[in-house]
């Protein structure tokens, strides 16, 4: 098993948890800190907690980046190396192409989510005409970016690793003819009963000549 499989599924599934836990959160956007000190209350929202529209658009990109990464760990295990199933060392490859493509998505669906969020956030907290109660950044969409980034990369190396099933060295069987005519004729000598090969002797009567 390949260190580089290994090391893109730890990326890959950790970004899958967070991803999970940003999505579950209601830390998205929190109060600002002018406001809580006149207050004196911290006040949270989520993705659940209102129905406007960019909201429900980072729902779906959410939903849909937790289903990918749920999917690209599946797909991740059955191309491990390690792993029985999966059948040869081709279709693994395949599988753990396949893996690291869903993991990209799934990153870059969470990426886009938490993007867009923050930016009506951002857009809202420097509009001077907008008087309702503002907010800022929660904790969430850190959490969010960084599970949007580890499954970027665990998905990459997931991508590059079937460079190694590729450069796997194969066995070769090289020509040894003539060390086994040569075997297979020291094998017949010595022993009784056993096969022995003689070349005739050269040897010549000076009579011959006459």
């Amino acid at each position: 098993m390949s260190r580089a499989q290994i090391s893109a599924l730890v990326f890959g599934v950790g970004g899958f948890g967070a991803l999970v836990v940003a999505t579950t959160s209601n830390e998205w956007k929190v109060t600002t800190r002018a406001s809580s000190v006149i207050t004196a209350t911290w006040v949270y929202q989520g993705l659940w907690m209102n129905c406007a529209g960019y909201i429900q658009a980072c729902r779906g990109l959410m939903i849909a980046a937790v289903s990918l990464g749920f999917f690209g760990s599946i797909f991740a295990l059955f191309g491990m190396k390690c792993t029985k199933v999966g059948g040869s060392d081709k279709a693994k490859a395949k599988i753990a192409c396949l893996a690291g493509i869903v993991f990209i998505l799934s990153g870059l669906c969470s990426m886009t989510g938490c993007s867009l969020y923050a930016n009506k956030i951002t857009t809202e907290f420097f509009d001077p005409l907008y008087v309702e109660q503002k907010y800022e950044l929660g904790a969430a969409l850190f959490i969010g970016w960084a599970g949007a980034s580890l499954c970027i990369i665990g998905g990459v190396i997931f991508c590059f690793s079937i460079s190694d099933n590729n450069k796997t060295p194969r066995m070769g069987y090289a020509y040894n003819g003539a060390t086994s005519v040569l075997s297979s004729r020291t094998k017949y000598h010595g022993g009784e009963g056993d096969f022995k090969t003689t070349t005739p002797s050269k040897q010549f009567d000076k009579n011959a000549y006459v």
